[in-house]
């Protein structure tokens, strides 16, 4: 089963876990199986219309998931997914 990394201003969302392990086949399903755990993430990690936000960064296994197959990037057990925000002019873009 892969394991979500869960950076520390998002872990008040995630009843303070910093690693999460949630089953999906793809990166995809990883998350949205995330965000049914833990629903008070949604709006942290995506948009209104249900697309990934431009400042998070997913990685599977130290690789960025945009180079791979994004979303549908299949995974294996014992892969790592790390979301990584980014955070631009000095503030905290969509995570604070």
């Amino acid at each position: 089963m892969p394991q979500i990394q869960i950076p520390s201003p998002l872990r008040q969302y995630s009843g303070k876990q910093a690693s999460i392990h949630v089953p999906g086949k793809t990166v995809g399903e990883a998350l949205a199986g995330l965000v049914a755990q833990h629903p008070d993430l949604k709006r942290h990690l995506y948009t209104e219309d249900g697309k990934l936000r431009a400042f998070v960064n997913v990685y599977v296994n130290d690789e960025d998931m945009r180079y791979l197959q994004k979303e549908a990037t299949v995974l294996k057990d014992g892969d790592t997914i790390s979301i990584v925000p980014s955070i631009a002019g000095g503030g905290c873009a969509v995570i604070c």
